[in-house]
């Protein structure tokens, strides 16, 4: 008999650590017996929520932030992606944008099952292509791979209603306590933060598997 499991993921588009967790997570789903299927449901959240139109440029923000020099953070999380086969080089991202727009797009993905690909689409066009995933086009020609119609995509992502629900979403998402991402429910019981490592991942689901 088919087990199923729901997995809620709460990650923003550019944050490294988010890159290096879904691919963890996939893996770890990967390895599952055939009999379980996931349901993985992507979620908004805003490393940033204060990100001005213009963007940042990462290095700088780093800098006043934490007052090191920000190769030092870059090479931990470079470091933790390799381990994943992830070829990550920071310094090749300068900027960092709002993220309203790439978070709406997922969201609306949910009915054509294909939310959590496009999510990680979206972030490794961003972390390994070096595109600016803010742009309309950039995100609609994304979304076109995944099976959107490029001016359904190019409104959705422009609608002042939808990117209002987005808004609220991200905001619920941190007043309910979410201080970090990435953020993984297994199960809406078992809470994994952060790009764990593997094993991590593997135990979570099933310790969640265990009770269903």
């Amino acid at each position: 008999m088919t087990k199923l499991l729901k997995i809620d993921v709460f990650t923003d588009v550019v944050c490294p650590w988010c890159l290096v967790g879904s691919v963890r997570l996939d893996k770890a789903i990967a390895d599952l017996p055939e009999d379980i299927e996931v349901e993985v449901e992507n979620h908004p959240f805003y490393l940033d929520p204060n990100t001005p139109e213009e963007g940042v440029v990462v290095a700088d923000m780093l800098r006043e932030k934490y007052g090191r020099d920000p190769s030092e953070m870059w090479a931990r999380v470079e470091g933790e992606a390799r381990k994943s086969g992830i070829a990550l080089d920071l310094s090749q991202q300068p900027r960092m944008f709002p993220t309203r727009k790439a978070h709406t797009i997922t969201r609306l993905a949910k009915p054509l099952g294909i939310q959590h690909e496009l999510a990680n689409a979206i972030a490794e066009a961003y972390f390994l292509e070096h595109r600016q995933v803010h742009d309309d086009n950039v995100l609609a020609d994304i979304a076109v791979q995944f099976g959107f119609d490029r001016g359904d995509a190019l409104d959705a992502m422009n609608d002042a209603h939808e990117l209002a629900i987005t808004e609220q979403l991200a905001n619920d998402a941190a007043a309910q306590g979410i201080r970090g991402v990435p953020f993984f429910i297994f199960g809406e019981k078992y809470a994994l933060s952060g790009a764990q490592p593997d094993e991590v991942f593997a135990r979570g689901l099933q310790q969640a598997l265990a009770e269903l």
